[in-house]
């Protein structure tokens, strides 16, 4: 902006951002680094007043928020199995409207809702009075634990190389290549590195059965994209639907490879995924493996060709441990709490 105020004239003198489509920008400093600055993202005034809103229309008819809610949802609450009446036509259009705030909010960086807004986002049609009540009580999470921080930090984590095994993919995907953007800028600055944590709930709907996955992808050590989506088909195996959620991941980083070369930043490596199904995990990494499921054939090789031609390489992680378990199922408050200390300031 300097630069450009030596060129231009510019309505307002060139200032460090403090606001971006309702979220707070702000430099975050390190306890045990204090010259190390990074920028952050925070939701918190959007939901502040987000709160304030639902509480005024509560007190309306002499209802309150919740207090003492430590999840974003009941852990036995199931929205599939919802029989309470139905919303009329006003208190439905109100709900549309709470969940496209609390969408905002996801997209702001409040990941650990991000499941239970896309579970009762299938019921903008004909929400009930049961849905309403599991939206307030998300609004009544947000108040208790307001302030999450996401931090854009630029330095990369350190790597198990050992993880992560090497085959030679040459008798089976010989022409297997990353698909180089041929306009591409030259890259300069400092490569960037590709992690991402990749789950699925199988059968997860206990009314369609279908599964749901999470997606959670980090730049360096920066949270970038968070995925939380109901699978399109019913999976008859945990095997199918992780190796469906995992050609979703392959694709989203295929996708931000693409986009960060064309923005002329180069990328260190293939991208590190970490997956906590040993059968996917064996089948995506050994050559050898062979697929005894037909219909998961299409995912099936359009992992294994990523893999071979060095987009990405695949390690097994403990299910304790998988950020993206956050971004598929209601987790116990342990759960919740172990991956918000991971993923916010």
């Amino acid at each position: 902006m300097n630069s450009l105020a030596k060129l231009y004239r510019l309505k307002e003198a060139p200032s460090k951002p403090s606001k971006y489509l309702g979220a707070d920008i702000i430099e975050h400093y390190y306890p045990d680094a204090p010259t190390k600055r990074v920028w952050g993202m925070s939701s918190y005034q959007f939901v502040k007043e987000a709160i304030r809103v639902v509480e005024l229309e509560l007190d309306k008819v002499g209802k309150r928020l919740e207090t003492k809610v430590n999840t974003p949802m009941h852990s036995d609450y199931r929205p599939e199995l919802d029989v309470t009446p139905l919303l009329n036509a006003q208190q439905a259009n109100y709900y549309q409207e709470l969940i496209g705030i609390l969408r905002w909010a996801v997209e702001l960086g409040r990941i650990d809702i991000h499941t239970q807004v896309a579970m009762l986002s299938s019921y903008l049609v004909q929400p009930r009075v049961g849905h309403l009540d599991a939206v307030f009580h998300i609004f009544a999470y947000l108040k208790a634990h307001d302030r999450s921080k996401l931090v854009f930090d630029p330095s990369t984590p350190i790597i198990d190389e050992r993880r992560f095994t090497t085959y030679s993919w040459q008798d089976f995907y010989r022409d297997a290549k990353e698909a180089i953007p041929p306009n591409m800028p030259e890259p300069r600055g400092r490569a960037a590195e590709i992690h991402c944590f990749v789950d699925a709930d199988h059968a997860g709907d206990t009314v369609t059965r279908r599964s749901h996955t999470g997606i959670l992808l980090f730049v360096n050590r920066a949270p970038i994209i968070w995925y939380s989506k109901k699978q399109n088909t019913v999976e008859t195996s945990t095997f199918g639907s992780e190796f469906i959620a995992m050609k979703t991941a392959v694709e989203l980083m295929e996708a931000l490879c693409y986009k960060l070369r064309m923005f002329g930043i180069p990328i260190k490596g293939a991208a590190n995924v970490y997956c906590d199904n040993d059968s996917v995990v064996n089948n995506t990494t050994k050559p050898e493996s062979t697929l005894k499921k037909k219909h998961n054939v299409i995912a099936y090789h359009r992992v294994r060709e990523a893999v071979a031609a060095g987009t990405v390489r695949i390690a097994w992680e403990d299910g304790n441990t998988n950020l993206a378990d956050l971004l598929t199922k209601n987790v116990t408050r342990d759960k919740l709490t172990f991956c918000c200390r991971c993923i916010f300031a």
